[in-house]
């Protein structure tokens, strides 16, 4: 069967790339060494290439390449540097913004998907340093989420994770009570499918249909508000909320990889295959179905255009807008030529996708913290909302079982858990 999309092109990105990481801008497709690197985009990169299915020998040098920077950039306490000069020099202090809720999720899909043993084995180290932190800002949550489910997805029993995935529904809030918007912030920003995504994940993998709820009801309102006269409209650059005159400009590729994200888990968490079109408008948004009519990929170079503009597109292809392609376009694989779900199933003949291999790490859960399992309140809200945390899971500084100590802050500085090693 013919492809109805394009498949993902790895030249662009390739080019971008260097035996240090991935370059974050480019003037039109050619890339730009003077800003340097950042973990932002190489946790991206990570996360695209662990799941491209059959890489070629060039990818699999490349994911090696983009995992070695993040190890580099964590600090002893598990927080990570964000940018590094083309002189390889860092550029900032460790922290605990979006740059470290991404590397966590790049770490735990390298956990779980690479081809690689050693690379999975780092990855994991890398994740469970990384998971005794937090982080106050909503989506560095949301993204260290998704590295937490992915370790979820092979091991359930995973202390670490669980606690991780815990702790990010509570920060990103439960859905607002208004039925007509169910949605946990003020006004719509950037990457806002991605704290849908975030809280499906938390009501799957930790068995709270409440919170699952939640986050199906926030994609559903997300995608009303974000379509306009039949397709994708996505939220502009300076955010939005309901009322606002569409269509906004600039439109950001990441939003429509967010969105393209949020539909398939729910998609593969429900059965539901209405969430299919979620992901088809999507897909649809970056090859000319938005609201100036024209594509966001390079046929010639695999890249991204940086933005929808009013009148076209930005023509730089950065790391962000190429590896946001990407990831969408390695979704649409699961998409018949008809638009019909090809399900779990690999296309023959196509490089589809597929679940998680099997993980051959020991995923080793450490924390006293995981073997109670009763319930108990805490702040994330009234008992039996679903956000309530399970009994040991003490508010910060308070003290676990045989006394031990479960030191945190409510801001960006680290948890640290009795991990025993």
């Amino acid at each position: 069967m013919t492809a109805r999309y394009p498949e993902p092109s790895y030249e662009h990105l390739l080019r971008l790339s260097a035996d240090t990481g991935l370059l974050e801008h480019a003037d039109h497709a050619v890339p730009l060494r003077r800003h340097g690197y950042c973990v932002d985009d190489v946790a991206r990169g990570l996360v695209v290439l662990c799941r491209e299915p059959d890489p070629p020998e060039a990818l699999l040098r490349q994911a090696e390449v983009y995992l070695a920077f993040p190890v580099h950039a964590q600090s002893p306490d598990g927080t990570f540097h964000n940018r590094l000069g083309y002189d390889r020099h860092w550029l900032d202090e460790p922290g605990t913004g979006d740059w470290w809720g991404r590397a966590v999720w790049a770490a735990g899909t390298a956990a779980v998907r690479s081809p690689l043993s050693s690379a999975r084995q780092s990855a994991l180290t890398c994740f469970e340093l990384a998971a005794r932190c937090r982080s106050r800002w909503p989506r560095s949550m949301a993204y260290a989420a998704l590295g937490a489910a992915e370790i979820l997805s092979v091991r359930p029993d995973h202390s670490g994770a669980h606690w991780l995935l815990s702790d990010a529904a509570t920060t990103i809030g439960p859905a607002h009570d208004d039925p007509g918007r169910p949605w946990p912030e003020p006004r719509l920003t950037y990457a806002n499918a991605l704290l849908a995504d975030a809280v499906i994940a938390a009501g799957h993998h930790l068995g709270r249909p409440a919170v699952l709820t939640d986050g199906l009801n926030m994609l559903r309102w997300l995608l009303d508000e974000e379509t306009y006269h039949g397709h994708l409209s996505c939220t502009p650059v300076g955010g939005g909320q309901p009322g606002d005159r569409k269509p906004g400009f600039d439109q950001q590729p990441i939003e429509a990889a967010t969105i393209a994200e949020a539909c398939v888990r729910a998609l593969d968490t429900t059965g539901d295959e209405r969430w299919e079109a979620g992901l088809v408008s999507a897909v649809d948004w970056f090859i000319g179905k938005n609201d100036t009519g024209v594509s966001l990929r390079d046929p010639d170079t695999g890249g991204g255009y940086d933005g929808l503009t009013a009148d076209g597109h930005n023509a730089n292809q950065g790391a962000e807008s190429t590896l946001a392609l990407l990831s969408t376009l390695q979704h649409a694989r699961r998409l018949h030529t008809n638009g019909s779900w090809a399900g779990l199933e690999r296309p023959a003949g196509r490089g589809g996708w597929r679940t998680p291999p099997p993980c051959r790490v020991a995923l080793t859960a450490r924390s006293p913290w995981w073997r109670s399992r009763g319930r108990a309140q805490w702040s994330g809200g009234p008992a039996g909302d679903g956000y309530a945390r399970d009994a040991g899971a003490a508010p910060s500084g308070a003290a676990g079982p045989a006394g031990e100590s479960r030191a945190g802050c409510t801001s960006t500085v680290c948890i640290r858990w009795p991990f025993h090693r």
